[in-house]
């Protein structure tokens, strides 16, 4: 199966990495040539237009920040749907709205084609080793197809049924990580305030029924002092806007994400869009007078995990 991946930022050039260290044969496409030359020399080919990159490919897979850029990639003269074709299928692995992918989903079906929409969940780290866990919405029997590629760039693998499911699934989850990580905010202002030593803190909210998934990798990054979890305030925001949307189609007012979400607009404007998400907890740093700064902690996450073939779960 020849592989067509468009999109090689954060989270994008790590799957397509994994491909490649795996021996698929893939083509590439980004803006940012730097990034399409380094993949180059790591043997992948580069397609000029998305166009040509779907016409040389049986699987093409995008990974874009936005729904907009996405519809722009799949839609414009040069773009995926004009170079689709019988049996050709399109994976979209970007955080998008159920909606959209549905919508660009039924134009790739008129042109004979078929579509899922498989977004990630595990941070960036994970997705570097193939490890990260892979959501995928869409007909039963073309997921079954694609498994194989699915194993290489993720472990945990779930069907969630139609196509859109998935998409719905990973909104839900993104917002869940966003609200534990403005409640870690509050957690170690209040640990620092009352003078408890912050690595034993670490270990027993880890050990804990308060522990989560965002204390275990984001903590960490805070309590070194850079930040870097390579995810930014914008997309954050972005997931957050897809959320509450949805919520509003299905008639059911919410009350804590607005409230969180206004909390993450607050913490953009101090630090600016492209800050690492995780300065959100910087608010509360600078509000008091704090600094959650703790040793041992390293500056950036690593996937310390073998990396394994990855399972349907």
């Amino acid at each position: 199966m020849k592989i067509g991946f468009i999109g090689l930022g954060n989270v994008g050039g790590k799957l397509a990495s994994s491909l490649l260290r795996n021996k698929f044969e893939l083509t590439v496409r980004d803006l940012d040539k730097n990034l399409t030359n380094e993949f180059q020399n790591k043997g992948a080919k580069i397609a000029n237009t998305a166009k040509k990159l779907t016409e040389q490919n049986d699987l093409i897979i995008t990974c874009l920040p936005s729904p907009e850029i996405c519809a722009e990639v799949m839609e414009s003269n040069d773009g995926v749907i004009n170079g689709l074709s019988k049996n050709k299928i399109w994976l979209e692995m970007s955080t998008t709205d159920e909606t959209e992918v549905k919508r660009l989903g039924k134009l790739v079906l008129d042109k004979e084609a078929a579509a899922l929409d498989a977004p990630v969940s595990g941070g960036c780290h994970r997705a570097a080793t193939g490890n990260i866990a892979i959501f995928v919405g869409g007909e039963r029997k073309i997921f079954d197809q694609i498994l194989p590629v699915l194993t290489t760039m993720g472990r945990k693998i779930l069907h969630t049924g139609e196509l859109g499911t998935a998409s719905i699934l990973k909104v839900i989850t993104n917002y869940l990580a966003s609200v534990h990580l403005a409640a870690l905010g509050e957690a170690w202002t209040v640990a620092k305030k009352s003078k408890l030593d912050l690595n034993k803190t670490f270990k027993g909210i880890a050990v804990s029924s308060g522990n989560s998934f965002v204390h275990e990798t984001e903590s960490q990054v805070i309590l070194n002092g850079s930040y870097n979890i390579n995810f930014t305030m914008d997309l954050v925001q972005k997931d957050m806007n897809l959320f509450n949307e949805l919520s509003k189609k299905l008639n059911t007012p919410l009350e804590i994400s607005p409230f969180v979400l206004d909390i993450f607009k607050d913490a953009q404007k101090k630090y600016g869009s492209r800050a690492w998400s995780s300065m959100v907890v910087k608010r509360l740093e600078d509000k008091f007078g704090l600094d959650f700064r703790a040793s041992g902690f390293p500056d950036e996450l690593t996937d310390n995990e073998k990396e394994e073939k990855g399972y349907e779960i």
